[in-house]
């Protein structure tokens, strides 16, 4: 009897290791908290097949939609720690949600980093219909046509709205914010002209850009982006010093085991040196971090430093969630 009990003792300690050796079995699951054809799907996408033949499983890239983002980085944080559940998003879903909406869950809590992904400035992008030819021509126009204009956002506190906000207090200007459930809708009505604005994450406004559909008149950087070297920075446009720079990363649920973390991690940076994704991501205008920054602590680390930066700011604005 002893020794059955032994065995079985040795056998149940043995299982948490087993599992987490067979990581993954089943697919995993990337949660997208804003709708199919924006920015974070489209690198989701990117990274997901890579992922997938590194994990030996597939990476499903799933839309939840709403709230600016809450709702999907909410579903990821109520999740099973197993690492099949994924949240990908950025500097608005991880960062700047938690001072303009009451959500339910804690970002730095509930959230087991992985990976810094990459990351992007903002463009400031028109209608085909504004007539402005350059930033300061639209900022003239703007002036003489107080509160007529209106700026797609992807939701009260995305990157694409508090972009607006920092640009439009920065420069007097005065015009309506028209919250949508994603940019990709949005930039649907810019290229439709049912809308004049967006402060938009270069990956997805550059494919327009090139395609003539809409105008872009700087890039909220120091440096102008090789995806796109015509357009200029907001120094050399007239606006220096209005930087925004957009991070992705991606997290699991809180408590999700170590080993199952490596795992994951290895196989976001297996995909972010492979070449196809470099390129990809470079089209995009995303610069991947070096690999020393692609780790689980570094990610830990700048999300709370950036939680410490920006919360005062959103707060002392008066963000509200709408």
């Amino acid at each position: 009897m002893k020794t059955l009990l032994v065995a079985v003792a040795v056998l149940a300690g043995s299982i948490p290791v087993a599992s987490g050796q067979t990581f993954p079995s089943r697919p995993v699951t990337l949660i997208v908290p804003f709708a199919a054809g924006g920015p974070v799907d489209t690198i989701a996408r990117i990274l997901s097949v890579p992922m997938g033949k590194t994990l030996g499983q597939p990476v499903l890239v799933e839309s939840v939609t709403g709230a600016a983002g809450t709702l999907g980085v909410g579903r990821v944080a109520r999740a099973a720690p197993d690492g099949y559940t994924l949240s990908i998003g950025h500097w608005s879903t991880h960062v700047i949600n938690g001072a303009v909406y009451p959500i339910q869950y804690d970002l730095l809590k509930d959230l087991e980093p992985i990976a810094m992904i990459a990351a992007n400035p903002l463009l400031i992008v028109a209608s085909a219909s504004v007539p402005a030819r350059d930033l300061k021509e639209l900022l003239a126009w703007l002036k003489s046509n107080p509160g007529k204009a209106s700026a797609g956002t992807a939701g009260a506190g995305s990157a694409s709205h508090v972009g607006g906000v920092y640009f439009r207090d920065a420069t007097g200007t005065k015009f309506e914010f028209i919250p949508y459930r994603g940019t990709a809708p949005a930039m649907q009505d810019l290229v439709a002209g049912r809308i004049e604005l967006m402060f938009d994450q270069a990956s997805n406004s550059i494919p327009q850009v090139r395609g003539g559909r809409i105008k872009a008149y700087a890039v909220t950087a120091k440096t102008r982006l090789a995806a796109a070297p015509d357009i200029p920075t907001v120094d050399e446009a007239g606006l220096p010093g209005l930087y925004v720079s957009v991070w992705y990363g991606i997290w699991a649920p809180r408590k999700t085991p170590r080993d199952v973390v490596a795992r994951l991690n290895s196989a976001i940076v297996a995909a972010l040196a492979d070449s196809t994704v470099r390129r990809r991501l470079a089209e995009l205008g995303q610069e991947i971090p070096p690999r020393e920054q692609q780790t689980p602590e570094y990610l830990a680390a700048y999300h709370k430093a950036e939680i410490e930066k920006w919360w005062p700011l959103v707060k002392a604005a008066g963000i509200k969630g709408e």
